[in-house]
């Protein structure tokens, strides 16, 4: 704090670099209202910065402030239309808001302009499966398979839409292949991973052996 008060140049750049990786590392840590005010005081410092602003949106994600968190990443494609991740965050908000279809499109921009994200491809297909495009769906989690064959969340994702679509077999052979154990808890699914209620209810019939 002391060195925001002073006048040198090099100040605003270096001190306000300073609470943003401050800010990072308490987000980290769970203490988000203290993250907060460090990426608070990193904007203001650092007003040409967009690095504050989109990890001030994701700790505003953390605390279910979507509407915040969606106006912040707005402000960062605003200046940089091209940043897949701003994209892909922006797609979460509408997650977290129920807007299917537009957190679709924010997920396809974000895998569009970055080929390699996978998590915004597999993001892109858990909307399309809530928005009823069940075999688009599909297709995509399968492609991204066949590039990332050990991504436990294509393959629970591919799992819960199989047994889902009655293909119980094809389901059950998936689902064998995921060894994350995050996957068998339907609530940490819902609430961290943040699946839609469609694939979310499908898994969990899956791990109850009942149909859908």
């Amino acid at each position: 704090d002391k060195y925001s008060r002073s006048s040198a140049l090099w100040m605003p750049d270096v001190v306000g670099r300073a609470y943003g990786n401050r800010g990072n590392a308490r987000s980290r840590q769970g203490k988000l209202a203290p993250a907060l005010s460090d990426f608070n005081a990193a904007i203001q410092l650092c007003p040409w910065s967009v690095d504050p602003v989109i990890n001030r949106g994701v700790a505003l994600e953390a605390l279910g402030r979507w509407e915040e968190a969606a106006a912040d990443y707005k402000a960062v494609l605003a200046v940089a239309p091209g940043d897949p991740s701003a994209w892909n965050n922006l797609g979460n908000t509408n997650m977290g808001l129920q807007d299917w279809a537009e957190a679709e499109r924010c997920f396809g921009k974000a895998a569009a302009l970055a080929p390699s994200f996978s998590f915004a491809a597999a993001n892109h297909t858990l909307a399309l499966y809530q928005l009823g495009r069940t075999e688009q769906a599909i297709r995509e989690m399968r492609s991204l398979l066949r590039r990332y064959p050990d991504f436990p969340d294509m393959r629970a994702a591919l799992a819960a839409a199989q047994w889902a679509a009655g293909r119980e077999g094809d389901a059950e052979t998936n689902w064998e292949r995921v060894e994350d154990p995050r996957y068998r808890d339907v609530n940490w699914l819902r609430r961290e991973r943040r699946w839609p209620p469609a694939l979310s209810d499908s898994l969990q019939a899956l791990l109850q052996l009942k149909s859908v």
